[in-house]
């Protein structure tokens, strides 16, 4: 049995979602004690509990603590995985790519295609956007050989959610490839995507993307930046995402949503800053893509590599947590990334 305490490291809900998904894909029953215990509701949260179930509901499992608060849960997943069409409805504003990201991996060793639907938020801070994963995630992940892609349905943001997000993958043939960016390379181009829902009298979206353009521009770049103005969210919200695209492949992003109070201004200063930041210490991941791919690299055959901008706590725990249920190795010496992948490849 796996035996994971979720107050390690970061103590948040990523310990949680990679546990069991590992735990799916290695058909491992998992004992997970103080669930998110750094955080300020400890405990599971919605959006944790419908990762929880989602994937035992993929693998035929069983679960003990499913429950909103618990610290604890037993998990003993089935022996096989299902494909198909799925839908889930968080309930709340969850993120819908936080339980995105933890039903791919599953997925991808699956006996075929899955599509699924997620209900919940699409954009709030604290998590992935829906932007990040499509733009950023998505495309480097298709060199490691996952073919997935995710469309958004409906925007979705804090309190009220309701934002659809549908979720298309198809089965790998073998094992993932590794993965090497060792080389950030010269900026090619710089795009970005400025949403705005049920604000067009305040000219959000434009606000947005003119100021991220004002500011680009004192630094040489030319950003290409689409502005969408929605009506199907339950709520008003807003969302700014920019990605910059170098001439060796790398991709590096960074996004922030609207909240009461925060300025169009205010969020495309956010984003370029912490863009150009990364892009400054010659990275080759961004600083959420750094602990996004470490999973994905972990399963691989082979060794994977890449420039981490710097250490956080998601990268520490991502690292911890691999190093304990799957048994690789891993170094970081200054910011290069050195994981040696399994080769996972599961029995059908």
């Amino acid at each position: 049995m796996l035996e994971i305490d979720g107050s390690k490291h970061s103590g948040s809900g990523t310990l949680l979602r990679y546990s069991v998904a590992l735990a799916t894909l290695l058909s491992s029953p998992l004992h997970m004690t103080h669930i998110r215990a750094n955080r300020e509701k400890p405990g599971l949260r919605p959006q944790h509990l419908q990762a929880l179930r989602a994937c035992s509901s993929l693998s035929g499992g069983e679960i003990q603590g499913a429950e909103v608060g618990s610290a604890e849960i037993y998990y003993q997943p089935g022996k096989s995985l299902k494909h198909g069409d799925f839908r889930w409805d968080i309930g709340t504003a969850g993120s819908t790519t936080m339980l995105a990201f933890t039903l791919i991996p599953p997925a991808l060793f699956a006996k075929g295609p899955s599509r699924f639907t997620l209900t919940g938020g699409l954009f709030q801070d604290s998590a992935p956007s829906a932007f990040h994963m499509q733009r950023v995630l998505l495309p480097i992940l298709r060199r490691m050989g996952v073919e997935a892609r995710i469309e958004i349905l409906r925007p979705g943001y804090p309190p009220r959610g309701q934002g659809c997000l549908q979720v298309e993958t198809n089965p790998l043939s073998g094992s993932l490839t590794p993965l090497h960016l060792t080389e950030q390379g010269r900026v090619k181009e710089i795009q970005g995507v400025s949403l705005a829902s049920h604000l067009g009298e305040g000219k959000v979206s434009a606000r947005m993307a003119e100021e991220s353009r004002r500011l680009l521009d004192k630094h040489g770049y030319r950003p290409i930046i689409t502005t969408l103005d929605d009506q199907d969210a339950a709520q008003k919200g807003a969302a700014l995402c920019l990605w910059a695209e170098t001439g060796t492949g790398c991709l590096l992003g960074a996004d922030q949503a609207g909240a009461p109070g925060r300025r169009s201004e205010l969020i495309a200063q956010f984003v370029v800053s912490s863009l150009l930041e990364d892009l400054a210490t010659q990275a080759t991941t961004d600083r959420h893509l750094a602990d996004q791919l470490i999973l994905f690299a972990a399963l691989a055959k082979g060794t994977s590599r890449y420039l981490i901008p710097r250490m956080t706590d998601h990268v520490r725990s991502n690292l911890w947590l691999v190093e304990e249920i799957l048994g690789v190795k891993t170094e970081l010496k200054g910011n290069i990334l050195t994981i040696e992948g399994i080769g996972f490849q599961r029995a059908h």
